[in-house]
């Protein structure tokens, strides 16, 4: 496709969106769960289809010589297809925000003045990888009554057309109109350009992928950007902590799953604990084939676990995601430690600590500058569908409108409204 054709289509596919999401503010509530209880039905009715054109994907990548946790990124098994489906209902069955009123308070002129939650618009999505996505973005788009335009990767692209067609087919059974979700058709990279620079057309930009399209989006962009940093998520295991618990807590965080931006990549350890916990987790993660990057401390303790593979972390190291079964391990010396160093290495995505000291937990809460943390739990928890939004659409490490997990709400916005029986200012 030239330039001249890529522009004319993203212009086109642009008023299209507006056209759509006009329709999609009025939209009843009733439509949009019918919209999304099709689409978790269609998906669940077509798992093979979807996961014949996965294979080509697939095929291309491995062929590619793309990354072992990147080609993981990209496969539809029927589990996350099922998971897919699952948070489509989840987002039916939930209350619709739009058009909610808070805050009406009367005034001393007589006026009431409130909030209500309205769709941001058209959003658009540019994400690299996770074929899901396509998924999460539309029904969070259709729940929230806006019109999205979603860019996926090139690696992905049969996966995405499949699954954007059966959106498609879906909003057209529930009477909504189609252009609500429109998925890029080309890889053309001049595609990403265009799409950035429509503030006629598009209200704000969500990207979501590696650091080099963050940069690009955030650089180029001429209409408001959420951004999806990357995870460089951490657990501290404090000193005094259950040990059993640290353990199972610290391997599930690390071991789950590699590949997830929640996953945790640097291991803090106070050093009241260190002797009793690292050589049982280094064990756990020698069994599992994680390397381990340490620091001088830590490598004292986990250089004698059989089967280990550690070396000494690099400065480098504490600023990594590795989306790989490598993690950094650091001993400090206690919480104030421990708080300092997640401020100033962690990319403020998700941070946890494993403690019995209730006071602790709250100053770690307090303190830990991060779009989630927590108390006791796994980092891989950071995630839309396990905090009840149904889907996400990202974790934004953004500080303002939304930050974490931006389900429904981080979709709208508020308008304030006035109500009135015929006051005048004087």
């Amino acid at each position: 496709m030239n330039a001249e054709n890529t522009a004319e289509l993203m212009q086109a596919m642009g008023a299209q969106a507006r056209a759509a999401s006009a329709r999609m503010a009025g939209a009843s509530a009733a439509a949009k769960a019918q919209c999304l209880r099709e689409l978790a039905r269609l998906l669940r009715q077509n798992i093979q289809a979807l996961q014949t054109d996965n294979a080509l994907d697939l095929s291309r990548a491995q062929a590619a010589g793309l990354a072992a946790p990147m080609v993981d990124r990209l496969r539809l098994t029927p589990e996350v297809i099922e998971t897919c489906a699952q948070g489509c209902e989840q987002l039916a069955a939930m209350p619709d925000l739009i058009g909610e009123i808070i805050g009406m308070k009367q005034q001393p002129s007589g006026i009431r003045v409130g909030q209500m939650r309205v769709p941001l618009g058209v959003f658009g999505m540019i994400y690299e990888s996770r074929p899901n996505v396509t998924i999460e973005a539309a029904s969070l788009s259709i729940k929230s009554g806006n019109a999205c335009i979603l860019r996926g990767g090139s690696e992905a692209i049969d996966s995405n057309r499949a699954l954007a067609a059966l959106v498609r087919q879906a909003l057209s059974a529930a009477d909504l109109p189609p252009d609500a979700v429109q998925l890029v058709p080309t890889t053309d990279r001049a595609a990403v350009g265009h799409l950035i620079a429509m503030p006629e057309y598009v209200d704000v930009i969500i990207p979501r992928g590696g650091k080099s399209l963050i940069a690009r989006i955030s650089a180029e962009a001429r209409v408001p950007v959420i951004k999806h940093l990357d995870g460089n998520c951490h657990t501290y295991v404090d000193d005094p902590c259950d040990l059993d618990m640290a353990v199972k807590v610290a391997d599930n965080a690390k071991t789950q799953k590699y590949s997830p931006c929640n996953a945790t990549e640097s291991l803090l350890v106070a050093e009241g604990v260190a002797a009793a916990f690292l050589p049982r987790i280094g064990a756990i993660y020698a069994a599992k084939g994680v390397e381990m990057r340490c620091c001088p401390q830590a490598l004292t303790w986990l250089q004698g676990v059989p089967g280990a593979r550690v070396q000494a972390a690099t400065e480098q190291d504490w600023y990594e995601e590795y989306l790989a079964p490598i993690i950094s391990i650091k001993v400090v010396r206690g919480l104030d430690d421990a708080i300092a160093h997640i401020n100033h290495y962690s990319s403020h995505h998700t941070e946890s600590i494993l403690t019995r000291d209730h006071l602790h937990a709250q100053r770690f809460l307090r303190e830990v500058d991060s779009s989630s943390v927590m108390v006791n739990a796994s980092t891989r928890f950071a995630d839309g569908f396990e905090y009840g939004l149904g889907a996400e659409i990202g974790i934004s490490t953004d500080k303002f409108h939304a930050r974490g997990p931006v389900g429904l709400e981080g979709l709208t916005s508020l308008k304030y409204i006035v109500l009135g029986q015929g006051e005048v200012r004087g």
